[in-house]
């Protein structure tokens, strides 16, 4: 399907990753309808750019009648599913709610849109997609060396991977039982405006802000490639567009930095533009913290299939989208 070629269903789409692929959609002229179910990090303000030009919905993929109906209303010609639960300290709190948004949830999804594939006529039929936005987490520790690509076995540490890796492994069942056009992206770390403050960057942002420690797991060594959210948006309409069904795409920056030389770059920028009142650095907040269970030391991928298959390449300095991210904070303290 060609961006521009009909309607999309974009679940999660008033998340942090799900909203800035809307725009980047609307901006190609797609016609989009957003299912979300408005739960802590969902906010419909995320959408306000593009909020007349939209269809909005709130609800629960789990919801099967309603998926359907959706399917069916607005004559939906591609379903990108961003709909997830995503934190892995919750996963490992509480991993109920993980399984059945990303695991029950993706599986009626799947279910809703491969009836609704199978009635269509065949010109609309052959342009259908099922595009299942996952994550690097799910291939596990990629080691001190080397990277993971689609290839790789999946080996998910926590819970929250081990659920992602089940809605991946659901997606490409439904592709080769049943013959759905899946396709799947695989995220690294995503950082920029509108990420709710629990991830690493904005939570210690405003740790930061508040004057309170800046906890760091471990010894802070462990290693992650960070990818604008512009730019995962661009890969995964990329991926939409040019996509072939059955195919599989790690989306990543290159940009990887120890946890510790993450925070400390924070603190950089945080004693220029937001200096703390005692007229310390904000690195003196830094506090190690004992390590959290099965926490995964290196994440990396080998993304040249994007870039060959789909021309995705990241475009984002990342000093200069880390600037952008924290001055968006500082701008947005409430958001």
């Amino acid at each position: 399907m060609q961006a521009g070629g009909g309607t999309v269903l974009v679940t999660g789409g008033a998340g942090f990753i799900g909203s800035h692929l809307v725009e980047r959609l609307v901006a190609a002229g797609c016609s989009v309808v957003v299912l979300d179910a408005l739960t802590y990090a969902g906010r419909r303000e995320h959408l306000a750019a593009v909020a007349d030009r939209i269809v909005f919905v709130e609800g629960d993929i789990c919801d099967a009648a309603l998926v359907a109906r959706l399917l069916a209303e607005h004559a939906i010609g591609a379903v990108i599913n961003c709909a997830a639960e995503s934190h892995v300290d919750r996963s490992i709190a509480a991993p109920a709610p993980f399984v059945q948004t990303n695991v029950v949830g993706t599986e009626r999804l799947l279910s809703a849109a491969l009836e609704h594939w199978r009635g269509l006529a065949a010109p609309a039929r052959d342009a259908f997609r099922f595009l299942q936005v996952s994550t690097d987490e799910v291939f596990g520790d990629a080691g001190e060396t080397g990277r993971r690509d689609e290839t790789s076995p999946y080996r998910p540490s926590s819970p929250y991977a081990a659920s992602k890796a089940a809605a991946d492994h659901l997606a490409l069942a439904w592709a080769r039982t049943y013959g759905l056009p899946v396709l799947l992206t695989y995220g690294c770390n995503t950082y920029g405006p509108r990420q709710f403050p629990e991830k690493l960057i904005p939570r210690l942002l405003m740790h930061a802000l508040a004057a309170q420690p800046l906890p760091i797991y471990g010894d802070g060594q462990q290693q992650r490639d960070w990818l604008h959210v512009e730019d995962h948006a661009e890969g995964n309409a990329l991926a939409l567009a040019h996509g072939r069904p059955g195919s599989r795409y790690c989306l990543g920056a290159g940009n990887e930095w120890r946890n510790l030389e993450l925070v400390r770059k924070l603190c950089g920028l945080l004693d220029t533009l937001a200096p703390r009142a005692d007229g310390l650095s904000h690195a003196t907040g830094i506090t190690h913290v004992p390590d959290r269970p099965g926490h995964d030391r290196r994440y990396a991928m080998d993304c040249s299939l994007a870039a060959r298959d789909l021309g995705f390449r990241s475009s984002r300095d990342f000093n200069a989208g880390l600037a952008a991210t924290v001055r968006w904070y500082l701008d947005n303290r409430t958001a």
